[in-house]
């Protein structure tokens, strides 16, 4: 399948010079959808994965159905401020300032194989944040796994560059 022609592009979103990848039109064509989440699972078949961490929002959609294709656990990984419960955070840089994602502090056990997941990789901040919060909770990364990459922002190579295992379905050029 060709997920570029089910994704859609939207030009200057949220600021002009923009081209917005929308996968909501993906989401809602359910072969599309299912073949998005058979090809993320497909790497990590035979591999132990305990839990599958989704990155906030639209890693929760994706990988609420990537662990229930894993038999597996899943963990939101949020934003600040959004969990009730006690929680762990890490903080990291945005183009102007900070922000943080938080886990509640049951979530991983020490010792756990997580999956991480998120829609799209731009820069790579928010999922190598991710990915230090599971390591900061004991729990090994064993791969990333996304829907999109724009490869000139230069996320997954960071990613890779850090030890990573990165898996995507599609590019697209630009930002």
């Amino acid at each position: 399948m060709d997920f570029a022609n089910v994704i859609r592009t939207i030009p200057d979103y949220p600021k002009r010079g923009i081209m917005f990848r929308d996968i909501t039109t993906l989401l809602g064509n359910p072969r599309a959808f299912r073949r998005a989440i058979d090809e993320m699972v497909q790497p990590y078949a035979g591999v132990r994965v305990d839990k599958v961490a989704g990155l906030e929002a639209r890693g929760f959609i994706l990988g609420g159905a990537v662990a229930h294709q894993l038999s597996t656990g899943f963990v939101p990984i949020r934003k600040k401020g959004k969990l009730p419960h006690t929680v762990i955070g890490e903080d990291y840089a945005l183009e102007y300032g900070q922000d943080r994602v938080e886990i509640h502090v049951d979530a991983i056990q020490p010792g756990d194989n997580v999956l991480l997941v998120d829609d799209l990789i731009a820069t790579g901040g928010t999922a190598l944040a991710g990915i230090r919060l599971m390591e900061r909770a004991g729990a090994k990364v064993v791969g990333c796994s996304f829907v999109i990459d724009l490869p000139e922002l230069g996320g997954a190579d960071k990613l890779r560059a850090a030890g990573q295992k990165v898996h995507t379905l599609v590019a697209f050029e630009g930002h």
